[in-house]
């Protein structure tokens, strides 16, 4: 019998965020995913997700921070288009701020977006964003933000195994998380955050206490260093490999 041919891995992008410890060292956000999700079920995963017809509209690229598309196809190397390469940092983005809260942006001023000083109106469009993609963009547009795309460090690729049901392509990015923001669950697809070392995650995966997946951890252990600027610093401009594990 002819073996059923590999389901085509949906395009997906990772955003790991970090900050330094105060009493030393890098804390890396882990979020654990609902027990009943159909992909990494409770499982702690970094933020992330599919990249959706929404996240490049066609005026995207002018919002984006010190990224072209043609720069994000060079940096990807094996991207389909300029468009669809662009489209990872952006969807990176996105995915952070709805499952996560934490949203990399700049405000007209040119410095991280102030959530403070937006009170109420962040929150209010990251419920909307969970149902409605779209509403992403304008929130961009009516809070004159723009994207920090120049913050992230594109460091890591994976593809899920052909074996696998649900498969996924999925570029992997860091950045450090910017200051006076907190991650707060979606409790839909995310039911819990934890900022935690390399050390204590993988420590608390050999004590079980934790659910990691092969990826995760393999990227975890590329996340170590004294501080956030220097993981970032090591990972920028890294020669990065296609990994597609089998089973």
């Amino acid at each position: 019998m002819t073996p059923p041919k590999p389901v085509p891995p949906s395009p997906a992008a990772t955003l790991v965020l970090l900050r330094d410890r105060p009493a030393g060292g890098v804390e890396v956000l882990l979020i654990q995913r609902h027990p009943r999700s159909k992909f990494a079920g409770g499982d702690f995963v970094f933020p992330g997700g599919k990249i959706e017809t929404d996240d490049m509209p066609g005026d995207a690229p002018a919002w984006c921070t010190g990224l072209t598309p043609d720069e994000a196809t060079r940096r990807l190397v094996n991207a389909a288009s300029p468009r669809e390469a662009l489209g990872f940092w952006v969807g990176a983005i996105r995915e952070a701020f709805e499952e996560v809260g934490i949203l990399l942006a700049y405000g007209p001023g040119g410095t991280f977006v102030d959530v403070a000083r937006h009170g109420e109106r962040l929150p209010a469009y990251r419920r909307e964003c969970l149902t409605d993609g779209s509403v992403f963009w304008r929130m961009f547009r009516d809070e004159r933000l723009t994207l920090a795309t120049d913050r992230l460090v594109y460091f890591a690729h994976w593809i899920t195994p052909e074996e696998n049901p649900i498969r996924f392509d999925t570029r992997f990015f860091v950045a450090e998380a910017p200051p006076g923001q907190e991650a707060s669950a979606d409790d839909q697809e995310i039911v819990g955050v934890r900022w935690m070392t390399v050390e204590e995650a993988l420590e608390a995966f050999h004590r079980q206490e934790i659910s990691l997946r092969f990826p995760t951890i393999k990227n975890l252990k590329l996340l170590q260093g004294s501080s956030a600027a220097e993981v970032l610093a090591g990972l920028n401009g890294r020669l990065v490999p296609t990994i597609r594990p089998r089973v």
